[in-house]
């Protein structure tokens, strides 16, 4: 599978201390396994497609559009690429919190909304489903994209995993052109939320590649949260090999 990458991910700033390591831990369990392929960053207008312009100033007032924009870049590229095959955006910072006007959660751009808005507006898909299964809600996500009539959005909130494994398979549409995955792993049992097994992010990844295959669209997954770093590499490496088939 196709992991869409960059150095500049590796570099620690001040604004997001939960997360140093994160990345390193993440490449150290796939590397070999994987086709690493640099990120390129948005162009603005597809960020200004999803915040507003004050935002935007904000985040270079942060210092930190250049690593931001870069990271919706390769959620771009993967959702692009998902269209095609399966393909994962080992990115940071992540963006579900963050909503046209501001963020939070270490989150700066919605990656996740600019990617699938990008997607609509090169005319490449005419319906998309998002799965978010970080432990956090994906406010920011849900405020950009939640009233548009061609994007459903689901955000599971279970304590058992059977049922959220069987609520997932059920909420997962048959009919969308591509399905993106807000890939937070700090729902796993030796996380946060302590509610998911390492097999439960294969056996997700399968659900939605299955899904994918009976709509004939397409499917990828964006780095979110997770924050064990002994077990995040693994529970990525889960999903990709579930999304592998």
């Amino acid at each position: 599978m196709k992991v869409i990458s960059h150095k500049a991910f590796l570099e620690p700033y001040r604004l997001d201390s939960a997360a140093g390591g994160r990345i390193e831990a993440v490449i150290e369990a796939i590397k070999g396994r994987v086709e690493f392929i640099d990120a390129i960053p948005a162009d603005e207008e597809d960020i200004l497609a999803c915040h507003t312009g004050s935002h935007v100033d904000y985040v270079r007032g942060q210092k930190m559009y250049d690593l931001a924009s870069l990271a919706a870049g390769g959620a771009i590229q993967a959702a692009f690429n998902g269209l095609e095959e399966p393909c994962f955006a080992l990115i940071r910072p992540p963006g579900h919190h963050a909503s046209a006007d501001t963020s939070w959660g270490f989150c700066f751009f919605n990656n996740m909304a600019i990617a699938i808005s990008k997607l609509k507006r090169e005319n490449r898909i005419k319906k998309a489903f998002i799965l978010d299964f970080d432990l956090h809600f994906g406010d920011g996500t849900v405020e950009i994209l939640g009233n548009s009539s061609y994007v459903a959005i689901y955000n599971p909130d279970e304590y058992d995993p059977n049922r959220y494994l069987k609520h997932v398979e059920e909420m997962l549409p048959d009919d969308a052109d591509i399905i993106g995955i807000s890939a937070g792993f700090d729902n796993h049992k030796e996380d946060w939320g302590g509610v998911l097994s390492t097999d439960d992010y294969r056996e997700i990844g399968r659900m939605v590649r299955k899904a994918s295959r009976k709509s004939g669209g397409g499917c990828f997954a964006i780095l979110e949260g997770g924050y064990n770093q002994r077990v995040l590499g693994q529970n990525v490496m889960a999903l990709i090999e579930g999304l592998e088939g």
